[in-house]
């Protein structure tokens, strides 16, 4: 591959998009910059990702012939049966990912944490890919512990919004331990605002334990015995053994192709699946004809939208423990009996009991460097488990929220297994040059909103902040969510045609997209307007 005019990172977060890019500029590769982001993501924005989460990443390095996902799901501790918590069943979310139990046992506190992958993940990629020593890359993040970070208005907004369809608020779970009250409120026990600062002096100690001992620390070292120290004196699942057997899962990307171009994406649990499922769905359409977020424009993804959902929640899980028909969703042949059924004005139904919605707690990093590597990861929390163990200053994953308590189910809770999630890390090649490195958080949300921004590209071939801040739509119910940007009298013609329409008050819900787009060896990249971050030319 020719070398690119400059390099380029999007991220959700301004000192983490910063930091990845001065690694660039000082002569680090996609994935330096990507770790060295991602770790200070955790810092700054630390219910939306960290060392304790999970995730997905896909490394595309062209001179070095590679080209792979890396797995990082959380899995279920091995003292988890399938029959815990199946009478504690209250209801399911709308969007289909999480459950509310009796309890909150699942949402909130040690019984919610499910084993960490991130930290393992970014260790394991920069090791092998990366150019730099690893205290470097992890200096940054130190660097932003020890002064501290302001608080943003994205962060603020997710602390204080309310609880959805009967989840805890985000504030509940920052107080739920002494150090997460130190940590986020004021001594009279008021949340901070936005402008103050959120000193943690506990998360530097434990960053600088990172940098001189690798992730074995984590996993095996002093750290572990802490984390086991603190699971067994509150009743938490997470045991040493599951630390130290935790492996991340390597794979070839998920490929498929959409109208001449390569799409590149995240194999199961992850929803790269969903992605080229839809994407074939579409592609039997003349969407441009159509006419981008039109009523007819609107129904048809919507449809797909639907379709690629029943399929995901009847037959998508954790391939260790699921028999998942890859071949069989992703064939073309498959997608052209689908879209028949559009076409024949049929409308899908999605089976759902009535519930909330799955948390959006989640980040993205994208990057490209000079010579085209390139680096697509996204992370979280899922919903944070609002456990922070005394001393390290960083929060829990609360991944066992999303599991099914019911048996025999794809995403039902048995040992070591991860749940499905929507992240879905994504490129788009054509001629075996990079076209598109893009990604998002957004919980259930995600794959929704990457399919949008990169049909944006790929059939409207709309520049790359125009293919982010267009206003998109989800259906992941029979209900098709719009924008509040989205005018009425195309909804108007929705509703007139039966469908239900709820409208959002916010003007980019849906995914909060990142990305970049390469034309002519020229990269130029977007943050989406929901998060407080920025994409940056190096």
């Amino acid at each position: 591959m020719a070398k690119l005019e400059n390099a380029m990172i999007s991220a959700a977060q301004p000192e983490a998009a910063e930091a990845g890019a001065r690694v660039l500029q000082r002569g680090g590769n996609a994935v330096d910059a990507a770790m060295a982001c991602a770790l200070v993501q955790g810092v700054v924005d630390p219910q939306m990702c960290g060392i304790a989460g999970f995730g997905s990443l896909q490394v595309h390095l062209p001179g070095q012939g590679v080209h792979e996902c890396i797995d990082f799901h959380g899995k279920t501790p091995a003292a988890a049966t399938p029959d815990m918590w199946e009478k504690r069943v209250i209801s399911e979310t709308r969007d289909g990912f999480g459950f509310i139990l009796e309890g909150r046992v699942n949402e909130v506190g040690h019984q919610s944490i499910t084993v960490p992958g991130s930290l393992k993940a970014y260790h394991e990629a920069q090791s092998e890919w990366g150019t730099w020593d690893w205290a470097d890359i992890v200096q940054p993040a130190i660097e932003e512990a020890d002064r501290g970070f302001v608080i943003r208005p994205h962060v603020y907004n997710w602390w204080t919004e309310p609880g959805l369809f009967g989840r805890l608020e985000t504030t509940d779970r920052l107080r739920h331990t002494e150090d997460g009250r130190r940590i986020y409120f004021r001594p009279d026990g008021t949340l901070k605002r936005p402008g103050e600062r959120v000193e943690n002096p506990d998360m530097a100690r434990t960053l600088r334990r990172i940098a001189e001992g690798g992730a074995e620390v984590f996993y095996t070292g002093d750290i572990a015995e802490e984390i086991v120290a603190d699971m067994r004196a509150n009743g938490g699942l997470l045991s040493a053994e599951d630390l130290a057997a935790f492996r991340t899962t390597r794979v070839q990307p998920m490929r498929g192709s959409y109208r001449g171009f390569e799409v590149a994406t995240n194999q199961p649990p992850g929803g790269g699946i969903m992605l080229l499922q839809m994407l074939n769905t579409l592609e039997a359409f003349d969407l441009a004809a159509m006419g981008h977020n039109s009523a007819d424009y609107i129904r048809t993804v919507a449809e797909a939208m639907k379709l690629a959902t029943i399929d995901k929640e009847a037959r998508v899980g954790d391939p260790a423990f699921v028999d998942v028909p890859v071949a069989e969703l992703t064939d073309k042949a498959y997608a052209a009996a689908l879209a028949t059924r559009i076409r024949a004005g049929e409308k899908a139904h999605v089976p759902r009991l009535q519930g909330p919605q799955e948390s959006k707690q989640t980040t993205q990093v994208s990057v490209i460097d000079r010579d085209g590597n390139a680096v697509s990861m996204t992370h979280s929390l899922g919903m944070p488990s609002g456990v922070i163990t005394p001393g390290l200053g960083f929060m829990y994953n609360g991944c066992m929220a999303v599991f099914d308590p019911r048996q025999g189910r794809a995403g039902s809770i048995a040992p070591g297994k991860s749940r499905f999630s929507a992240m879905c890390p994504s490129m788009v090649f054509r001629d075996g040059e990079a076209r598109l490195v893009i990604g998002a958080p957004g919980g259930t949300q995600i794959v929704m909103g990457v399919m949008q921004a990169m049909l944006n590209v790929l059939e409207f071939d709309m520049p790359i902040v125009d293919a982010i801040v267009q206003p998109r739509f989800s259906a992941t119910s029979d209900i098709i969510d719009v924008s509040n940007r989205i005018p009425r009298y195309v909804t108007d013609v929705l509703a007139a045609d039966g469908y239900e329409i709820q409208r959002s008050h916010l003007s980019y819900p849906f995914a909060g997209v990142h990305g970049i787009r390469i034309d002519g060896g020229r990269p130029t990249g977007f943050a989406d307007p929901n998060h407080d971050g920025m994409a940056l030319l190096v």
